[in-house]
């Protein structure tokens, strides 16, 4: 028996059919709940262990509606137990959404944990029918049930989801990855436990598939599906300085899959999004001989909870994700600016001296930040009264707020815990009269271990808790720490000691359980990979004594308590789960460095269910906090635990990364997941944090993060200095690289508009622009800002030129954005000169860009100046078009209130320029540079009548270049500019 039914709001692409507008959604929503009470196990109950011998289940019952279906599923045999207790009776819902679809399983007497509409709201349920308006359809199998996604307008391809046992390899299988004994697969039955889900996808012969996070993988952008067997994707955030192929922060069960037919030539790509915080690993296998990969779910309780959203480009599957899980928050300018930050700035006169020197160099700076070092005793919203007091850092912010510039202060996850009766902090005591943190099962305070020695935790699930937050951060401000924004780090949530260490212990100890960086006995030793201290000394320059320093280029307790979810549930392990999700190196232990999984929330909610939101309900709670501080100004707030929704909230950066030239690669697959994740506003460490780096590195780093959403220098305490004014290379390179960002600043802002309004990644693999050109697929060494700007590091030490690819396949023109002359790409790709300090970024034919015409030294200031158009006209296919966009507001309004829109067309021998909108926009087009112009013009016009003086354009025909001088255009009206 096959039910079909289509449920996609059905608009026609761009990319196919040359008109705008995509949106392609399809919804299905799968709910599988308890209908029947289950037979309770002991904690002791030995599992099976094995899922090979679980019977599945058997769908009857079926009633069919206008949105969709809901019907009933049996177990269809024996329990196998393997991991928990099987579930005998679920019901299944199928509903079809206008915006998004899923396929959610639930259990009926809600004993399974779901997160919460208070946490992550969801679209309301339709009010019209769209089953029969989708391109995909959903079809099942009643007996043993399973499903499978198609596309209505191609229902003889492989289908983009598919559960069916016929569909997937034969078992028992051996371990898929040959050292991981856990990859060896018994069966793809589908398995609803009360501590274990499993499902299992078939999928094309190593597909491409990209996301799943967050992760830094070894394979790149593209996720290795095929290479000893696949890979795993662990869900539970952890703290851990930048790991590679292992779980870390955050926590992002969605991905983006492409598909590529040579026959026909097309391209469609479709997304996969799992709705759940349980802790789980998604492995991604394809075994020995196979000819078929799979996707295989397997969760630690909670629900099957799917949507799947079916582009078919890739631009419209990040947005139909973002139109579900929540748009980007509004970014105000400032903060596209350059940051600087340091673990290790010791006084509020360091940090001024930071200040003061990049401003004698002449580097802009746009935010100055600080790290720990601020605080009084490493305690949340204090500054120490004798390095940083407040009335002088109130005075020290306001200078700089006086310049245009800005200030960012760390604030930690963990609350300080009093050492003793005498010990007044206040956070805590107002925390503690408001019942605001998370607390052990039996009802006492949950204590665990941070900086500032013995902690508490805020639990967000509080009914307080927000109004807590918001006061200790106003507290906080009117002390004098006048933050423009604010870092939120830790908030895994992480914890030194396992379980409530602080339980019985003294608590006036407050010393860390190890040393920092840079004290006696923890020296900063490690170097990037091409420099050899030993050798070349301590300074990391590129030379010493006229001798190049690259040695080489070498690549790179109780359950007593109980509440909902599995706080409810008799018979389940809280801190143990019988399946053993890879959680680092600590397979199955969920407790390491966090809080225990048996810590009590708000409710009844236990960690387990709900670890992997912590750090997105902390930058909701913050985000909301600084709307009602800061009312009418877009909040700025860079986090690093993450989860679907954070995006709405703050933006994020890379974590604990390395100084290392690996890492200045893996930061362009961090930046190009998060755009997929919809928390486009993110970046890396430039230089690197952990560790050493050296002039060359620190020198290409800045050049690559001038081209990233957030643009930071940091560093850990004890290492080397890495503020860009240090070397001369590294500050040339940075007042080049900083002066084209700002340059750039309108394409950002616009970029950054239609991410909050739409959902549109700002940052964009190659692939996403040229879908049909399968030696993109994974490539991550370049990258496109948008549409229209190709950026080609150099990422490997001591060499001057670097190899670039140049999509298109000769059918489009790439001209140098420095000097405007078009690169020589024979067979798609081209070796371009990269000497040190010089970063090769290319325009794209028929692309129009509005920029700032006069790059200052902070944003406003630039900002403040007038605009130069840069046209680049396609000189391929003989079409001499190119098109643009721009969107212009005051910066700084949440939400946006007034707003221009414009709109830049151009042919051979004309630009028209279409403006709409409410906001005034002061600052006048002084120059507009047309390229591609391949006859000399008789004369230039602006308007019908209004001929634009001989002295006043210039025609350089060897870069078929006419640039058209001081014509004072005003932005707020319709103009035309002929030649």
């Amino acid at each position: 028996m096959i039910f079909s039914s289509l449920g996609l709001c059905f608009v026609v692409t761009r990319l196919f059919l040359g008109v705008l507008g995509i949106h392609h959604f399809h919804s299905q929503d799968v709910l599988v709940s308890e209908a029947d009470s289950i037979a309770e196990l002991s904690d002791t109950t030995a599992f099976s262990k094995n899922v090979s011998s679980c019977p599945g289940y058997s769908l009857h019952s079926l009633q069919e509606s206008e949105i969709g279906l809901v019907a009933q599923l049996s177990l269809a045999g024996v329990p196998c137990n393997a991991f928990g207790t099987d579930f005998q009776n679920l019901t299944i819902q199928v509903t079809y959404e206008t915006d998004s679809r899923q396929v959610p399983y639930l259990n009926s007497e809600n004993k399974q944990f779901t997160i919460p509409e208070s946490v992550i709201s969801r679209p309301p349920p339709p009010t019209d029918s769209f089953t029969q308006s989708s391109d995909l359809v959903f079809n099942y199998e009643s007996s043993p049930f399973s499903f499978w996604i198609t596309r209505r307008s191609h229902l003889d391809d492989i289908p983009l989801f598919d559960t069916r046992i016929s569909s997937l390899p034969t078992t028992p299988l051996t371990p898929v990855i040959t050292d991981d004994n856990t990859t060896a697969l018994g069966g793809f039955p589908l398995v609803f436990e009360d501590q274990y889900l499993q499902l299992t996808s078939s999928l094309p012969l190593d597909t491409n598939i990209y996301g799943l996070g967050e992760v830094i993988a070894s394979s790149g952008f593209r996720r290795n599906i095929a290479s000893n067997g696949g890979s795993i994707q662990t869900l539970w955030a952890r703290d851990i300085a930048d790991p590679i192929d292992q779980n870390m922060y955050g926590n992002h069960p969605v991905y983006l899959e492409h598909r590529f037919n040579e026959t026909t030539n097309e391209a469609q790509s479709h997304g996969v999004f799992l709705f759940s915080s349980s802790g789980a690993d998604i492995l991604l296998l394809t075994p020995p001989d196979a000819t078929q990969s799979l996707v295989q779910y397997r969760i630690l309780g909670g629900v099957l909870d799917f949507y799947f959203f079916s582009g078919p480009s890739p631009h419209a599957v990040i947005e139909q994700y973002g139109d579900l899980v929540g748009l980007p928050s509004w970014v105000p300018s400032w903060a596209f600016g350059f940051h600087l930050c340091r673990w290790g700035y010791i006084s509020i006169n360091e940090t001024i001296e930071q200040v003061q020197a990049m401003r004698a160099a002449n580097i802009p700076l746009e935010v100055m930040w600080n790290d720990i070092d601020l605080y009084h005793a490493f305690r949340d919203f204090t500054s120490d009264p004798v390095s940083f007091p407040g009335d002088e850092m109130r005075a020290f912010i306001q200078e700089l707020a006086s310049n245009n510039q800005h200030y960012i202060p760390i604030l930690d996850a963990a609350v300080p815990h009093p050492t003793n009766a005498t010990d007044v902090y206040d956070p805590y005591i107002r925390g503690q009269e408001l019942g605001t943190f998370v607390k052990n099962p039996d009802g006492s305070e949950y204590i665990g271990k941070v900086w500032p020695g013995y902690t508490v935790f805020p639990d967000w699930f509080a009914n307080n808790t927000q109004q807590w937050w918001t006061e200790s951060l106003k507290n906080w401000s009117d002390g004098g720490v006048e933050y423009s924004g604010i870092w939120l780090d830790m908030n895994e949530i992480s914890s030194f000691c396992q379980g409530s260490c602080g339980t019985g212990a003294d608590l006036s100890n407050t010393s860390t359980p190890f040393l920092l960086p840079g004290d006696p006995g923890d020296p900063v030793t490690d170097y990037p990979e091409c420099y050899d201290s030993l050798v070349s000394g301590l300074s990391g320059n590129i030379t010493v004594n006229g001798t190049l320093t690259c040695a080489n280029s070498s690549s790179f307790s109780t359950l007593a308590k109980r509440g909902v979810g599995a706080g409810a549930e008799q018979g389940v392990n809280l801190n143990t789960p019988p399946y053993a999700v890879h959680n680092g190196m600590y397979l199955g232990d969920l407790s390491i460095n966090t809080l225990a999984t048996n810590a009590t929330h708000a409710g009844g909610f236990a960690e387990l269910d709900v670890h992997n939101m912590w750090g997105m309900m902390e930058e909701k709670a913050t985000h909301l906090a600084l709307q009602e501080l800061q009312p009418g100004k877009r909040p700025v707030i860079i986090a690093r635990s993450t989860f679907p929704s954070s995006g709405k909230w703050a933006g994020h950066w890379l974590g604990d990364n390395f100084s290392k030239w690996e890492y200045l690669y893996y930061n362009i697959q961090g930046i190009l997941q998060f755009q997929i994740f919809q928390i486009p506003f993110v970046g890396a460490d430039t230089c690197g944090f952990n560790g050493n780096t050296d002039e060359e590195l620190c020198n290409r780093w800045m050049q690559l993060s001038a081209f990233v959403p957030f643009y930071r220098n940091h560093n850990e305490r004890g290492a080397l200095s890495q503020e860009p004014y240090r070397w001369d290379s590294v500050a040339n390179a940075s007042r080049t690289a900083i002066a084209t960002r700002y340059t750039l600043l309108p394409y950002w802002t616009s970029l950054f508009a239609n991410a909050s309004l739409r959902g549109t990644p700002p940052v964009r693999a190659l692939w996403y622009e040229f879908p049909t050109e399968p030696e993109l697929f994974a490539v991550d060494k370049q990258f496109l800002v948008g549409a229209d700007i190709l950026v080609t590091p150099v990422l490997d030490p001591n060499v001057s030129t670097v190899d670039g690819i140049f999509p298109g396949r000769g059918q489009v023109t790439w001209r140098d954005f420095y000097t405007h002359a078009v690169v020589n790409a024979s067979n798609g790709t081209a070796t371009l000169s990269a000497p040190l300090g010089h970063i090769n970024v290319h325009i794209r034919g028929s692309s129009a860009l509005l920029l700032h015409a006069n790059p200052g030294y902070t944003t406003a200031e630039t900002r403040e100046g007038p605009f130069t158009l840069l046209v680049s006209l396609e000189s391929n296919n003989n079409s001499n078009r190119a098109f643009g966009t721009a969107y212009i507001d005051d910066g700084v309004t949440n939400p946006p209130t007034e707003s221009r829109h414009l709109t830049f067309s151009s042919t051979a021998d004309q630009l028209h320029i279409s403006s709409r909108g409410n906001f005034t926009v002061r600052q006048k087009l002084q120059q507009i540079t047309i390229l591609g112009v391949t006859v000399k013009p008789t004369q230039v016009s602006v308007g019908e009548t209004n001929v634009v003086g001989v002295d006043s354009w210039q025609f350089l025909p060897e870069l078929q270049k006419l640039v058209v001088s001081d014509v004072s255009v005003d932005l707020n009206s319709a103009q035309t500019i002929s030649w």
